[in-house]
This record gives C-alpha cells, structure tokens and sequence, in this order.
C-alpha cells in the first residue's frame, strides 16, 4: 500500500503549497495556565436588557451586549435564582462572522437551566471557525462581564456542549486562578464532546472524504481541477454547501427513502456505515465539516498546509477491503500543521476542579469513543481523580432530554460544596426525581464503559 503526499490526480502547484512530506516529528505543546485578568485589557462596558425568549420572559431578565473582542453575548438571570452561573461554551462551531442570534439560539435550546433556577451567560466567540483558545478566552471574558457587571455567584459551573466541550475543558486548563487568586470556575459539565482534540477527534472525517471520493468520484468531480481531499476546499473554491448536499445525493440519493435508492447507491451507503462508523443520515454532515470546516483549519488556522492524514490506515468493513485500501488516496498530514491543531486544541488534561461529563452511547456526531479517550488525557494529566463520566441511551446529540443536565448540576455542585464526588450509579437514581417536574426523559446507563478510540477509528501514522 503506497503512501504519497500527493497522488497523480493533485495538481503540481497544489502539491507544493499544501502536501508536503515533512518526516520530522512534532510534539503538542502543554496549555500554560495564565491568570483570568490577562484575557481583558481593558474595560468592558455593561450589558444592557433585552427581551428575554418568550417561553423564558414570565420567569427571567435577559441583558445582551458585545464584548471589546467583538464577541456577542446573552445572559439571563431567572427571578427564582438559585446563585449559581452556567457559563455556557456552545458547540459547532459556525463559519463566517458571529451573529446575536447564536446566543439566542443557545439560550432557547438550554433554556431549561434558567428553569431550573441557574443564571446562564453564552458567547457567540468573537469568530467563526475552529480555533479553541480564542474561544475559551471569550467564555471567560464573559465571565468577567457578569461578575463586574451583574452579580458576584455562589459557584460558576463552566458548560460546554459538543465542539464547545473542547472549548470548556481548554478554558479550564488555561485559566486556573483569577487575580485576587481564587478559581473561577467551581466545575465543568460537557455534553455530547468531541474529546480527543483536533488532531484526533477529525481522523474519520478525512476516512469519510477518501472512502466517498472512491466510491462516488465526484467531490471533486473528474472534470474539475483536482487538490489534496485533506485540504477540504481550495481557499478559491466557490463550492457552497448547497451544491456539496447536491453532489452527495446525486452519488447516495440520501435525499430519498430507502425504497427509491438504487442497488447501487444502497451498497454504496453501507459502505460508508460499515467502514467510516457513521450513521446514514451524519453522512452530508460530516461531508460538510470534512469540506467547509477543513478548508477554515487550513486556510486561517494551520498555515496553508493539513494537519489531516490517513497515511497507514487500514480501512476494514466493505466488501472487498483489499481492493478499497488500494483505491484510497493517501495524505500524510503537515507535521507543522499538526503542531498548531495541537496547541489551540488538544488537551493536557490538567483540569483542577470536578469535571462531570455526560454522552449518548449512540450519538452520531461526538462519538462515544471520544470519552475513553478523554479520560487517559484527564489521567496523563493528573485530573483521573476529578473525572466522573455517565452515558445515556439517547442516540442525539444536540441536546439528550430535560431531566438530564439539572441532575448532573446538581451532583457537581454536591462534589463541590460538600465533596461528595458523584458516581453513575447515584446520578441515574437521582435523574426520576427530577422528572417529577421536568418531564420524562431520564435514560442512565451506570455500567457502560466506552471502548477505546482506535476500535472505531482506524490507527494511523502520526508525524
């Protein structure tokens, strides 16, 4: 099985800016602890009211504002307040300029922390695209702003949700002690998180990209100037996500029910299950972030070249898996690049307050693997001991019932008020009570453990 940096189907000038085969080998770099009060040089102005979200309005106040980095921000304090602050760290993450309305958005969906009595404030992040520090930084600028601003809590709980789980446990690593030396954040839940850091949470999507181009030879199509799949787009590729969508039903009629798909376009679809891992309808979702989201990394993040490789992969599940490994494109990833991923999105593990996370086993866009994975970082780390991980039934990943997220605060604030650090067990007979009041929903499983990455992934050569 060859491996090359570019094959004979990328363009020579492309080959040159963006696939160099560079052997020297590269290590992350640890996240420094710096003090919160040097993410804010200068004043930050208050936040002023706005309407609330109409299911939120007879039980909550809402002020908004924009941050000195440029950052957009929600907060809502509930009427029956319990004291407490969810500094929320959304997930994705968007491309482009950020909007207002994403913290709107991410209000509405977590709006059952405010009904659950708990102060939120969310950040838009002050950009588009993948790049972890910054938005940490701006989760803890809005820390800042409601402390200065709105009120002093009894205990900030750190949340991060999917892409922004990685965002939580980065600002946690990053800011440890606050000017006057105290800690401001209590503890961290994450939700549904992609885990394993930027160089290992994407491996599947660059398998997805080469196993499609195989199967389907049409992103980018024959005819049409070829690049390294490990870039995602050309910078000046017009290609919008409209058109990829396109592409991708016309080779797996995804837009079709299963009944009006062709032989063909139905192996072709098993295929994709069999050996990426992923279910049929994450398929032009993950298309998009190995596409659209490779291009941001790329382009604004890594300098030109990919920290995206399959080079030693073996790919197993299709019919004929010899044939398929010797029809995949192969791309070593830039170990320069693969440096930068790793500083702005790895994690040390080095986290010094209680981490509650949580995970749907059948989440088909963080998957559960990712969570092994995170605890031996949290272990190498010295954090094993502030770690308690629990796992649902649920198969979504967006958000996994009612009941869940203000039983898992209220076991993380119990492991930090009085120490008494949670176990999956109590968390699951603790989660019915809530419905009492929250509504249904409650779907524990205590004895699940995750097995390790590399069962899901393919193992891979890493500069």
């Amino acid at each position: 099985m060859k491996t090359f940096c570019a094959t004979q189907r990328t363009l020579p000038r492309l080959a040159l800016a963006g696939m160099a085969c560079l052997l020297a080998a590269c290590a992350p770099v640890p996240t420094q602890p710096v003090a919160s009060a040097q993410v804010s040089a200068v004043a930050e102005a208050a936040p002023t009211a706005t309407p609330c979200p109409k299911d939120l309005a007879p039980i909550a106040r809402c002020l908004s504002g924009q941050d000195s980095a440029g950052a957009y921000y929600l907060i809502a304090l509930p009427q029956q307040w319990n004291g407490h602050l969810v500094l929320h760290a959304h997930g994705g993450p968007a491309l482009g300029a950020p909007k207002m309305e994403r913290s709107v958005e991410d209000l509405e969906r977590w709006a059952i922390m405010v009904r659950a009595g708990y102060a939120w404030a969310g950040s838009t992040f002050r950009q588009g695209g993948v790049e972890v520090r910054a938005a940490a930084e701006d989760t803890e600028r809005l820390r800042q702003i409601f402390v200065q601003h709105v009120a002093r809590p009894k205990h900030t709980i750190l949340h991060g949700q999917s892409w922004g789980a990685s965002v939580a446990a980065k600002a946690a690593e990053m800011f440890q002690r606050t000017a006057d030396g105290k800690r401001p954040y209590d503890g961290v839940l994450l939700t549904s998180g992609v885990l394993a850091g930027g160089t290992r949470s994407y491996d599947f999507r660059t398998d997805l990209r080469v196993v499609y181009q195989t199967l389907c030879n049409n992103h980018p199509r024959p005819t049409e100037a070829a690049y390294p799949l490990n870039i995602g787009l050309p910078r000046d590729a017009t290609l919008t996500s409209r058109e990829l969508q396109a592409r991708v039903n016309e080779c797996l009629a995804l837009n079709k029910p299963v009944a009006e798909r062709t032989p063909e376009q139905q192996r072709k679809i098993q295929t994709i299950t069999d050996v990426v891992h992923i279910v049929p309808s994450s398929i032009q979702g993950h298309m998009a972030w190995a596409t659209f989201h490779f291009r941001d990394v790329v382009q604004h993040r890594t300098g030109g070249t990919s920290p995206f490789g399959n080079a030693g992969a073996y790919y197993r599940g299709s019919a004929d898996d010899g044939a398929l490994n010797a029809a995949v494109l192969r791309y070593r990833a830039d170990p320069a690049a693969v440096q930068r991923l790793a500083q702005d999105t790895d994690l040390t593990g080095s986290i010094p307050v209680p981490v509650l996370t949580v995970k749907g086993v059948n989440d088909p866009t963080a998957f559960v693997e990712l969570d092994a994975y995170f605890k031996n970082t949290m272990e190498r780390g010295g954090s094993g001991g502030r770690l308690v991980q629990t796992f649902t039934q649920h198969h979504t990943h967006s958000y996994l019932s009612d009941p869940t997220y203000p039983t898992l605060l209220t076991a993380l604030l119990r492991w930090v008020d009085d120490g008494v650090k949670p176990t999956p067990e109590g968390i699951a007979r603790q989660c019915p009570e809530v419905e009492a009041t929250l509504g249904k929903g409650c779907a524990f499983l205590p004895g699940y453990a995750p097995a390790a990455l590399n069962t899901r992934i393919a193992d891979r050569e890493r500069p």
